[in-house]
């Protein structure tokens, strides 16, 4: 710029000044951006000044998945009636008072930001009695201003509810998911706090129904209330004490590793964290024992010098650095492994015979001068016992042609052509010309069919997924898959996080052929399911298809059905290693050739691959 744009021309006279403070009701509502992004976010930050309280019972109501109500009562120390005005104020807090206490911090809340915030951004109502005190205080709060006060009579402790979030910031509310969707978030946060305090007692209420209700107990206790009974016998101990660091928790055994991340948890000092890192020091410790893409359950805590990390690096106080990266992760992958070669979790080589081996008579009866003699004079012996002579096989050994191994194909099969497949498959799309085809499985995972042009190799996986998927597909579009009625309904118990998703599924999976009530408190009655599901597991299938279900659910292209389509023709198609009869192997490929899409998996696997008789005439010369 010139000198002109700062002075006027004649008197030089200063042009009005444009950096201005913000209002406080604008600064609020900036830093609510940064800690309220959704109702979890205020959850999250007022069960943890429950926990700093000092309380031993903590609950939590909430109405229309937080929209309309979050309220959070503990029994803790309560706060006096100017404390209970003064925590509303921005970086109020009562853990810092000069900068060496940022990093002591051993307390969950520190900043002062999370009231300000919930009361820029929602209507507040707080209540709160210090034990010493007569009466109690009670204050309005909306947009950030004190509405009323008065004293009030309640119970030690406090009581804080903030109602209808983003009433004033409607493009905020917008943005908000489904009640389903904010819901989980808010089990996933409360799930967090709860697992680090289990010697205190949490309860979780939504819409007047009871979701937790968590008793005292052990960490291992809380584990198993948390997750489901199925933990109770598959939790591995870990305990290492060293001068750096202490790590103690569980980890599960690896057969409860599961397609996804869901119960993994790790804390710091009692605070939840995410750390690839530490998580990629955990999945080593796991190496061989567990498939590629699953993952162990753990829950894990550290503790060490609040010194050597800073929790003040993101607003949510979910990421943290570390002093020393390295040597935590040193120290977590070993306590880890520890635990499982301690619990003989650890592979071991068997070196046992198969039962049917061991019954042979080549394995179980001593060999005799007669039985050596005759193998010493056969051919075989021969031909691999002289020197330089072991690619040679004697014609005239006692060996069959192989030849015999393979009957003749009596006629080549007439094989329509389809306009709506290539060219090259040449297959028939009727079951009664794929009951005529020459159909060989290999290795119990692969269907060979012949035909006129040459062969074709299908993946019988990826067949009945893509079979499976379409079928699916047409169900909803209104072609409902029958349902099989159980003689005895029998009952599955969720855990909180998988009920609230089977919930909004039910209308879907009706369609489907399963016919699920909700029985209340995480449990689903199991009326019916579709007649290819094998009487005794039904039970399995659900909780497959929802581990499959969540496994794609941060894949963002997929809507709600396309995940459920995919994860139910993953669950239920035919697996490597079934073998198959000739009849059902004549079904499938009779299928998989009447789909609109036949060549690929919904995930794009692909289902065959052709072989011409001329690439194969090329191979040998021919």
């Amino acid at each position: 710029m010139g000198r002109n744009s700062y002075f006027c021309a004649t008197n030089y006279c200063i042009l009005a000044d444009i950096i201005q403070l913000l209002p406080d009701n604008i600064a609020n509502q900036i830093a609510a951006g940064e800690v309220i992004q959704r109702p979890a976010s205020a959850v999250k930050e007022l069960l943890e000044n429950a926990v700093d309280s000092g309380a031993d019972e903590i609950r939590l109501l909430v109405n229309d998945a937080g929209k309309s109500l979050i309220q959070v009562i503990d029994n803790g120390k309560g706060m006096s009636e100017l404390d209970a005005r003064m925590c509303f104020e921005r970086h109020a807090t009562s853990k810092i008072k000069n900068i060496d206490d940022l990093f002591r911090i051993k307390t969950m809340g520190f900043r002062g930001e999370a009231l300000a915030s919930i009361a820029a951004v929602a209507q507040v109502e707080l209540k709160t009695k210090r034990a010493e005190d007569q009466a109690g205080t009670y204050i309005e709060i909306e947009n950030s201003a004190v509405k009323f006060q008065e004293p009030v009579a309640c119970n030690n402790g406090t009581s804080i509810a903030m109602k209808n979030l983003f009433f004033n910031v409607p493009a905020r509310r917008n943005f908000l998911k489904s009640n389903t969707s904010e819901l989980k978030h808010i089990v996933d946060e409360f799930i967090r706090v709860a697992m680090a305090f289990p010697d205190l007692f949490f309860s979780m209420q939504s819409n007047g129904q009871e979701v937790f209700h968590l008793s005292k107990g052990t960490l291992k206790q809380r584990i198993v209330q948390i997750l489901g009974n199925s933990y109770n016998a598959k939790l591995v101990s870990v305990h290492e004490e060293t001068d750096y660091l202490n790590i103690m928790g569980f980890v599960g055994k690896p057969e409860t590793a599961k397609k996804t991340r869901g119960d993994q948890y790790l804390f710091v000092n009692n605070r939840f964290i995410k750390s690839a890192y530490l998580n990629h020091a955990i999945m080593n410790a796991f190496d061989e024992l567990i498939p590629k893409d699953s993952y162990p359950m753990y829950a894990l805590f550290i503790d060490l010098d609040p010194a050597q990390l800073d929790i003040n690096v993101h607003p949510t106080k979910q990421e943290i650095k570390f002093e020393d990266e390295k040597i935590v992760y040193a120290f977590v992958q070993s306590a880890v492994k520890h635990s499982l070669a301690q619990f003989s979790i650890t592979p071991t080589l068997d070196f046992e015979l198969d039962a049917s081996i061991e019954r042979l008579d080549a394995v179980s009866k001593p060999s005799t001068p007669s039985t050596e003699s005759a193998a010493i004079s056969s051919g075989l012996y021969q031909t691999f016992t002289k020197k330089n002579q072991a690619h040679f096989i004697e014609s005239k050994s006692e060996l069959k042609h192989w030849k015999d191994f393979y009957p003749p194909v009596d006629k080549d099969i007439s094989i329509e052509k389809t306009t709506e497949k290539p060219a090259e498959l040449n297959i028939a799309a009727s079951n009664e010309y794929a009951q005529q085809l020459h159909l060989t499985q290999l290795h119990n995972t692969y269907i060979l069919v012949q035909n006129s042009n040459g062969f074709i190799l299908v993946h019988q996986q990826n067949a009945h997924e893509r079979v499976l998927y379409e079928k699916y597909s047409h169900a909803v579009a209104g072609k409902p898959i029958s349902t099989q009625q159980s003689l005895f309904p029998s009952t599955i118990e969720m855990s909180p996080t998988d009920a609230i998703l089977l919930e909004e599924l039910l209308p879907d999976l009706k369609d489907l052929g399963y016919q699920l009530e909700s029985f209340g408190k995480n449990t689903f009655i199991i009326q019916g399911t579709p007649a290819d599901i094998v009487e005794g597991n039904e039970k399995l299938s659900i909780e497959n298809m929802l581990e499959q279900f969540k496994h794609f659910s941060s894949d963002l292209k997929f809507n709600k059905r396309e995940k459920l389509f995919r994860s139910l023709a993953l669950q239920h198609a035919v697996k490597p290693g079934t073998a198959l009869s000739h009849k059902e192997m004549s079904a499938l490929i009779s299928d998989i050739f009447n789909c609109e899409i036949s060549n690929a998996t919904p995930g794009g696997k692909p289902v065959y691959t052709s072989f011409h008789k001329e690439e194969l005439d090329k191979l040998f010369g021919r």
